[in-house]
């Protein structure tokens, strides 16, 4: 029997960024995977849709040239191609996975692990033991009983990055960051899109202000988007697909060749032994310290499958954490009230922090400001004005409380407000740090400069 310091369960994001941490510390390491080396989040989630949305903002381009003084003969857009580059990008990805395994040393065993009492793993019938197993698995599409999954006209996120031709007409359920994603991907393309949401805004857990201008950003492009709405059940029994709609006004029959499920995620929990073992759940999700022990000394679990935010970055930062607490460092628990949120539709939206009603909830005497892109010397030569900057302080203290994005590249942008949270800087230190002209960044300094009577250019 193969014995180790860690066994990592999973090489997704939080997986297989734990493993290497490990094996820099000194620990002797093996990653169990039952797929790919990368998990979900590099083979079937965020990196090769990102290279879908690539492949859409490049033909959106193409098809708005002269906006920029440009002829292009009518552009066309291959499917097949498109789908072909997105597999590529994450074939890639996961054979550097395979590289930094074996630069570090680390131990894959490929099959199906099964956690076994007495700190041990059981990989298709072989048995291996460690000092430290941590629980990485992930998670997957959740299905609604109104909305079973069929692979073929009602699909998850898995399917829809790989559909074996184009459909005419899709309806998307859920408007989170999976839902915005592909009904921005597939509309760009040409197909008729429907978003259906359950609640009042689209990207419900974005400040309102930010969901409201998604919402005119995607109606603008042909998206049509029902909220307060909720599919009640699907007919797949003719050459498409029939969904039954129910809103505030009554029943709506929807047809589309294709419905997607975006309405959240269901972790990958079952069947992995958890029970043999006595490791406790609550709601879907394994219960752990500050440090992501489980109440079974030895089993540790990280990432979606424990209680913080399902994101592939949080999951590697708790992997670290966990690791270099087991290797006797000093580190602190980490702060989920600093996690920055990202969705990479067009516009992209990211986020940090409280929302301006959550801060009004907790009875907090705040300054807001708010820079819009069309305003930006940058987003302006860029072409790209939709959207704003929002930032949110504490009155008295000039905390920064929020920080809500919505626009081209944010993504890229919100590490800023992150950094200076974490360094527990104030609004006067964020207006005094110069930033460089012509940026979309700056408009982060004249959102701040607004909430404290300063902005120059609005």
């Amino acid at each position: 029997m193969s014995k180790y310091d860690i066994i990592v369960l999973g090489s997704g994001p939080g997986g297989y960024v734990t493993a290497i941490r490990a094996s820099q510390l000194g620990f002797k390491t093996a990653v169990v995977e039952k797929e790919s080396l990368g998990g979900v989040c590099l083979n079937w989630g965020c990196i090769p849709t990102k290279a879908l949305l690539k492949s859409a903002q490049v033909f959106e381009y193409l098809k708005h040239a002269e906006d920029y003084g440009l002829k292009v003969k009518e552009a066309e857009h291959d499917f097949d191609a498109v789908v072909k580059r997105s597999r590529g990008v994450a074939d890639g990805m996961s054979k550097g996975i395979e590289f930094l395994m074996k630069k570090n040393k680390i131990d894959v065993i490929k099959g199906y692990g099964t956690l076994k009492p007495g700190k041990k793993i059981d990989v298709d019938g072989t048995i291996y033991s460690a000092d430290n197993i941590i629980i990485a698995t992930g998670a997957r599409s959740r299905e609604l009983p109104s909305l079973p999954q069929d692979g073929k006209k009602v699909i998850g996120y898995r399917e829809a990055m790989n559909l074996p031709k184009q459909p005419k007409k899709m309806i998307v359920v859920g408007s989170g960051a999976i839902g915005v994603e592909f009904a921005y991907f597939y509309n760009s393309i040409g197909t008729e899109v429907t978003i259906v949401e359950y609640l009042p805004n689209i990207v419900p857990v974005e400040d309102e202000e930010v969901s409201k201008q998604l919402g005119r950003s995607f109606k603008k492009s042909g998206i049509k988007i029902m909220t307060s709405a909720e599919v009640t059940s699907v007919d797949t029994s003719g050459k498409g697909v029939k969904a039954t709609v129910k809103t505030k006004k009554g029943e709506e029959v929807l047809e589309a060749d294709v419905v997607l499920s975006a309405v959240g995620i269901k972790t990958n929990i079952e069947n992995i032994g958890l029970e043999d073992v006595g490791i406790v759940v609550d709601r879907d999700k394994i219960l752990v310290n500050d440090f992501y022990q489980t109440n079974i000394p030895g089993y540790y679990a990280i990432g979606d499958v424990t209680p913080g935010q399902a994101l592939a970055h949080v999951a590697s930062a708790e992997g670290i954490l966990c690791v270099e607490k087991l290797a006797g460092h000093h580190v602190e628990a980490l702060d989920y009230g600093n996690i920055p949120g990202c969705t990479y539709c067009s516009p992209e939206i990211a986020s940090v922090g409280l929302t301006e009603q959550q801060a009004k909830d907790k009875g907090l005497d705040i300054k807001v400001g708010k820079f819009p892109f069309s305003a930006s010397g940058k987003a302006s030569a860029g072409g790209n004005k939709d959207g704003f900057v929002k930032v949110i302080f504490d009155a008295k203290y000039g905390e920064w409380l929020g920080c809500h994005m919505i626009g081209a590249g944010v993504t890229d942008m919100i590490a800023e407000a992150v950094v200076a949270r974490k360094l527990e800087t104030t609004g006067h230190d964020v207006l005094k740090a110069v930033h460089p002209h012509p940026t979309m960044s700056e408009a982060v300094m004249e959102a701040v400069a607004d909430a404290y009577d300063e902005c120059i250019h609005i």
